[in-house]
C-alpha cells in the first residue's frame, strides 16, 4: 500500500485516539510491558542479527553501542513505560476557564497533537520510547527506522503493535514505514502527519527540516559544553567530566568541549589528564591548554564539533563572559554544565547561556526524559517553540479553546449592546 494512502488512514484513526479514555491508554501500556517481558528473547535475537550484520559493514563503534539492545536497554524501556502509566494524565486537561461575559465561558484544553511521524537512526530503543509516549498522549505514530535495525524493530513493532490491537487501541496508532523511499515520502504527506521527530545525525536532521512543509521538532547536533569556573572543586570536576564524556559515549548530551578558566587551569588540567586517559580519551587543546599538558592541537572546527566518540576539545578561557559567548557561539543549544562553588556565577551562567538545559555541578548526561521524571522521551529539542529541552508527554500534547455560549453574537460587543466582563473561573 502507498505511503499517502497509509498516513490518510492513520489521520482517520487519530480522531479515535483523540477520545480514548485514561484507563483504557494506560491498560494498553501495561499489556505492551508484559508483551515485551515475555518476547525478551525474540527481540534479543533480532537484535543480534542486526550487530552481526553492522559488524559486517564496519559500522562505528559509537554507532554499535546505539544499535545493540540487551538486557539492560529492554529493562529501561520497561520501567519507562511502567513510570508512563503511574504519571497524571496529560490529556482533557483545563489550563484556562475564564467567563468572558454572562453566559459566555472560554476553557484551554489540552489534546493530542494527531499524528506524528518518527524517522530515527541506528537505536531500536527510541521506537519503544516513541511508541509509549504517543499511547499515552493519545497520537497515532508512523515510524521510519534506520536499515541497521531492521529485524529489531520489526520484532518490537509486531509485539507493540498486537498487545495494543488486543487492548482496543485503534489499528492506525502505531506504523512501521520499511520501504526504501519511505523517508521521502513521509515528507510529503503534510496533510496527514502533524509533526516529524527526527533522530540522527546533523546531517540527516538537517535533510528532514529542508525537504519538508511538515513542523519539525528536534536538535541537529549535540555540541554540549561544561565549563570549570576558577572557583570550581578540581575532584568534583573531574568526576563529572568523565560522567559526562564517557557514560555513554554516543548520546547527543555527551560533552564534547571543556572550557577551563585560566586561573585554575594550571592545577586542574593534569588532575583531569590521568583521568581521561584511564578511559581513553583524547584531548585536543588550545595552544594554553597545551603548553600545560601533553595533547594534540585543537583546531577552529573541532570547537563546533559533535564527536560522538572519545575526544573532547579543552579550551582555556579569560572568565565567564568569555565562556559563555563561546557557547553560545559554537554550541547546539542542548545541554551546558558550570563546574563552581560561586553562587554569582552559577546564577550568571544559568542567565545567560542560551540552552535548553543549564546545569550546575552536575553531569551533562542527565539531558534525559527518563531521568527528569517524564516516563521516556521522544527526543530533545532546542527550539523555543512549543516543546524544549527532552520532549515528554507535555511535547507531545497541545490544547484548543473551546468557547461555550448562548446566542452570544460579536455585533453586540462591537456595537456596544453588551460589554465583556473578563473573571478567571
Amino acid at each position: 500500500m502507498e505511503i499517502t494512502k497509509i498516513t490518510k488512514d492513520v489521520k482517520n484513526d487519530s480522531f479515535k485516539m483523540a477520545s480514548l479514555s485514561p484507563d483504557i491508554r494506560n491498560s494498553a501500556l501495561a499489556a505492551v510491558s508484559a508483551a515485551l517481558c515475555a518476547q525478551a528473547d525474540a527481540i534479543f535475537k533480532a537484535n543480534a542479527e542486526d550487530l552481526r550484520e553492522a559488524e559486517k559493514n564496519d559500522l562505528a563503534g559509537p554507532l554499535l553501542k546505539r544499535l545493540k539492545f540487551d538486557r539492560q536497554k529492554l529493562d529501561d524501556a520497561i520501567s519507562g513505560i511502567d513510570s508512563l502509566i503511574g504519571l497524571p494524565d496529560p490529556l482533557f486537561r483545563t489550563l484556562l476557564a475564564r467567563q468572558l461575559d454572562d453566559g459566555l465561558r472560554l476553557y484551554k484544553v489540552t489534546c493530542p497533537i494527531g499524528v506524528i511521524g518518527v524517522i530515527f537512526e541506528s537505536r531500536p530503543d527510541a521506537l519503544v520510547q516513541i511508541a509509549a509516549l504517543c499511547l499515552k498522549s493519545g497520537n497515532c505514530c508512523i515510524l521510519k527506522g534506520g536499515s541497521e535495525a531492521a529485524n529489531t524493530n520489526r520484532v518490537l513493532y509486531g509485539i507493540i503493535a498486537q498487545a495494543t490491537l488486543k487492548s482496543g487501541i485503534p489499528k492506525g496508532f502505531l506504523t512501521l514505514v520499511e520501504t526504501r523511499e519511505g523517508i521521502s515520502e513521509l515528507l510529503k504527506c503534510h496533510e496527514s502527519i502533524d509533526l516529524i521527530i527526527p533522530r540522527g545525525s546533523n546531517e540527516f536532521v538537517q535533510y528532514i527540516m529542508a525537504n519538508s512543509k511538515i513542523p519539525v521538532m528536534g536538535h541537529a547536533d549535540g555540541i554540549c559544553h561544561v565549563f570549570v569556573d576558577r572557583s570550581a572543586d578540581i575532584r568534583k570536576a573531574v568526576k563529572i567530566i568523565v560522567d559526562s564524556k564517557t557514560q555513554y559515549v554516543a548520546a547527543c548530551n555527551t560533552v564534547e568541549t571543556l572550557l577551563v578558566h585560566k586561573d585554575i587551569a594550571e592545577e586542574f588540567l593534569p588532575a583531569l589528564k590521568p583521568a581521561l586517559d584511564d578511559r581513553s580519551v583524547i584531548i585536543r587543546g588550545c595552544a594554553e591548554t597545551r603548553r600545560i599538558i601533553d595533547c594534540p592541537p585543537a583546531e577552529e572546527a573541532d570547537y563546533g564539533k559533535e564527536y560522538l566518540d572519545y575526544i573532547v576539545s579543552v579550551k582555556i578561557v579569560g572568565d565567564l563572559d568569555e565562556a559563555v559567548r563561546h557557547i553560545n557561539t559554537y554550541g547546539s543549544h542542548h545541554t551546558d554544565s558550570i563546574v563552581t562553588e560561586d553562587e554569582a556565577s552559577v546564577e550568571q551562567f544559568m542567565l545567560l547561556v542560551d540552552s535548553a538545559g543549564v546545569y550546575h555541578n552536575c553531569s551533562t548526561r542527565f539531558a534525559d526524559g527518563f531521568r527528569y521524571g517524564f516516563g521516556a522521551e521522544v527526543g530533545i529539542s532546542t527550539g523555543k517553540l512549543h516543546a524544549r529541552g527532552p520532549v515528554g508527554l507535555d511535547g507531545l500534547v497541545t490544547y484548543k479553546y473551546k468557547l461555550f455560549g448562548d446566542g452570544h453574537i460579536v455585533s453586540d460587543y462591537a456595537e456596544g449592546v453588551r460589554l465583556f466582563h473578563f473573571k478567571d473561573l
